[in-house]
């Protein structure tokens, strides 16, 4: 299948400290792939870096097809970016946010572009209240709907549940599945496992610069050591699977 992202060698550094130290990974088109790691593994770098943001040190990364590094303006036109806080105008009411990103776009008609949005996300009955009296899960939903204005082929979601209460990180989750069912290739970034474990097609686990564990959540279960039996065969969670690749590396 192709693949929507290509990520080979990736390196970046902070004066002299090197967050990534060769990145490799794949994300085939319509999935949605997981990063995942601590504070401080290199996830927002990674993605900022795709979303050309910043500029790598060293290694290559293509996004749709394009170099983030030498055609930015042509990776720029395919993807859409929410990050870890909700990127609204507060002063705006939810409908005027939509409305002023879809003429940002130059898009034809953008009320009835607002409009859509609106009704999609749940959202029609407060279009007309100001973004500050939004509820932490409204506010990431129209974050998200910002994000889809033009229709984005890829999207990078970092930490998109942070902050949020179970029932709004449910919601996200829900809008998240139905992006991947219609084709859009989504690029998760989280520290919640459960999260990776819910919704991701592949997941790759970012330690200390480094992936040092990718695959499909059945694929990672086979790291891990063979399930205890007691009364019944107990299966490995997906924060017991993290927690023991993170061991193993820090270990070797």
């Amino acid at each position: 299948m192709e693949n929507a992202i290509a990520v080979k060698g990736l390196q970046k550094s902070y004066k002299q400290h090197q967050v990534l130290k060769g990145v490799d990974f794949e994300v085939e088109k319509g999935s949605i792939f997981a990063l995942l790691g601590s504070n401080g593994a290199g996830k927002t770098t990674t993605v900022r870096i795709l979303a050309t943001l910043l500029k790598q040190d060293g290694g290559t990364a293509t996004v749709n097809g394009y170099d983030v590094a030498a055609q930015a303006d042509h990776v720029r036109q395919s993807i859409s970016l929410t990050g870890q806080f909700a990127a609204v105008d507060e002063i705006l009411t939810g409908r005027e946010n939509l409305i002023m990103i879809a003429k940002l776009r130059h898009l034809k008609d953008p009320r009835q572009v607002a409009d859509d949005m609106l009704k999609r996300f749940g959202l029609t009955e407060a279009a007309d209240r100001k973004a500050a009296t939004y509820s932490g899960g409204m506010r990431r939903r129209l974050d998200i709907a910002l994000s889809l204005v033009g229709n984005p082929k890829i999207i990078f979601l970092d930490e998109p549940t942070t902050g949020l209460d179970p029932e709004a990180r449910i919601e996200v989750w829900k809008i998240v599945k139905e992006l991947s069912d219609g084709g859009t290739t989504i690029l998760l970034t989280t520290q919640y496992l459960e999260e990776a474990e819910q919704l991701a097609d592949r997941i790759a686990i970012l330690h200390e610069g480094r992936i040092i564990a990718s695959g499909t959540l059945a694929e990672l279960k086979k790291l891990f050591p063979s399930a205890k039996v007691e009364y019944v065969e107990k299966q490995p969670t997906l924060e017991e699977i993290f927690l023991s690749i993170i061991g193993n590396k820090e270990a070797m």
